[in-house]
C-alpha cells in the first residue's frame, strides 16, 4: 500500500518557536513525517507540502489548488492534514473526487504538544484509508465520517455524526 500524506497546514502542524515571543506561531514541516519516524510502516508513502496555512485562512483558490493536485495525483490513498476550523468546507470543495480515498485529519493541539491527538488521528486515518471505498472522509475523535455526514459541535469541538 502506498500512501500520499498532503500538509495543508492548521493547527496539527503548528510551532511555537522559542525566538518569538508571545502568541505567535508558525507552520513547520508536517507533523505526519515525524509521526511516520517513530513507527515502522508496513506501507510505502510520500509527504507533499502544498499550504502551510491556519485553516481560517484557506480559500477557494488554495482548495481548487489542492483539489486540483489530488486529481493530478497517481495515488488513491490521500490523508490530508488541515486545521479542524474549515475542513468540513475544504472536504465539500473535494467532493467532486471520486476515483480516490481522501481522508482528511487535523488535531486540537500541535502535534509537538505532549497532549496532542495528532498522532492518535493520523493512526485512524492511516487504519481507514485503505479499507474504506473511494469517497472524502474526515477522520477526528476516533471516527472516520464521511464529508457529508458530519458536523462540529460547538460546544466541546468533537466531530459527530449529521442526520
Amino acid at each position: 500500500m502506498h500512501i500520499l500524506f498532503i500538509q495543508t497546514g492548521g493547527t496539527i502542524d503548528k510551532d511555537y518557536p522559542k525566538k518569538i515571543k508571545g502568541y505567535n506561531f508558525e507552520i513547520t514541516e508536517p507533523s505526519v513525517k515525524r509521526v511516520l519516524e517513530k513507527i515502522n510502516p508496513a506501507f510505502t508513502y510520500e509527504i507533499k507540502s502544498l499550504l502551510k496555512k491556519d485553516s481560517r485562512d484557506i480559500t477557494d483558490n488554495d482548495r481548487k489548488r489542492l483539489k486540483d493536485f489530488c486529481i493530478k495525483a497517481e495515488c488513491s490513498r490521500i490523508i490530508i492534514t488541515h486545521g479542524t476550523d474549515t475542513i468540513i468546507e475544504t472536504a465539500k470543495y473535494l467532493s467532486v473526487i471520486k476515483d480516490k480515498t481522501i481522508i482528511l485529519t487535523g488535531a486540537f493541539l500541535p502535534e509537538r504538544m505532549k497532549d496532542s491527538d495528532a498522532d492518535f488521528n493520523i493512526g485512524v486515518a492511516i487504519g481507514a484509508v485503505a479499507n474504506i471505498p473511494f469517497g472524502i472522509y474526515i477522520a477526528m475523535n476516533g471516527i472516520v465520517h464521511n464529508y457529508n455526514k458530519v458536523k462540529r459541535n460547538l460546544k466541546n469541538g468533537q466531530f459527530i455524526e449529521s442526520k
